[in-house]
């Protein structure tokens, strides 16, 4: 199977108007960058995003936001986006806020093929009003479904052409799960390599997974909030 293309766009040009797609990265550390321009540019809308957070104000996810391209956001942070809250007030967009722990686990059940969980997260909250509850050990427990979308949007920082994937560090946060449930995964990477470069034990999501593969370019790599200190003074004789 073909999986390189030669760049986002063409990778995401079949996405259509109303589309279910897991994005990887946590706030705007680990974002597919090139992915979410791509859909950007494409103008696809009504789109139903599923994700930690919804990136910034004119950064990662928020600059689809701000398109007005998405109509439904599953996500468990969404405190760092002004255009966020307005659009949720204003009531065009809609709001699915799950633990961080139970969406983690939602997505890669679905990739597992679970179709649903038990979890303590959420019980005795609005997130349990309406849901199925059952006690198991004498606990409490609410059931969450397991997440699937038509698409996954991740980012790696090496991959092969037979689509086996190695994230850095922090920005490896969600991506993995996000990879599996996908029925279509497209993975950009800062480094293209052959097969067999990557050591099988040193690779994260299997190629398996992975259906298109592009080399990214231009990253910006923002930080949310930056801080700093001072730069201490020399002193004389040091």
């Amino acid at each position: 199977m073909r999986k390189v293309f030669e760049d986002a766009d063409a990778a995401v040009a079949d996405i259509p108007d109303g589309a279910t797609i897991a994005v990887g990265g946590f706030g705007l550390c680990g974002n597919p960058e090139n992915l979410i321009r791509a859909l950007h540019r494409k103008g696809v809308k009504d789109l139903s995003i599923i994700s930690n957070n919804c990136g910034v104000d004119g950064e990662g996810l928020g600059i689809l936001l701000e398109a007005g391209q998405v109509r439904r956001i599953t996500a468990s942070y969404v405190g760092e986006n002004k255009h966020f809250e307005q659009l949720y007030l204003s009531g065009e967009l809609e709001v699915d806020l799950m633990p961080q722990g139970s969406l983690a686990e939602a997505m890669r059940a679905g990739g597992a093929g679970i179709p649903a969980f038990y979890t303590p997260a959420g019980v005795g909250t609005l997130r349990a009003e309406g849901r199925e509850t059952r006690v198991i050990d004498g606990r409490e427990y609410l059931l969450e479904r397991g997440i699937t979308a038509d698409f996954a949007l991740v980012k790696a920082f090496r991959g092969d052409t037979y689509g086996n994937l190695v994230y850095r560090r922090t920005a490896r946060n969600f991506n993995p799960m996000v990879a599996t449930c996908g029925r279509t995964t497209i993975a950009e990477v800062e480094e293209l390599v052959a097969p067999g470069t990557i050591d099988p034990d040193a690779v994260h999501t299997a190629g398996i997974f992975v259906k298109r593969i592009l080399l990214g370019s231009g990253y910006k790599k923002p930080i949310e909030k930056r801080t700093t200190r001072p730069r201490e003074s020399s002193t004389e004789g040091r």
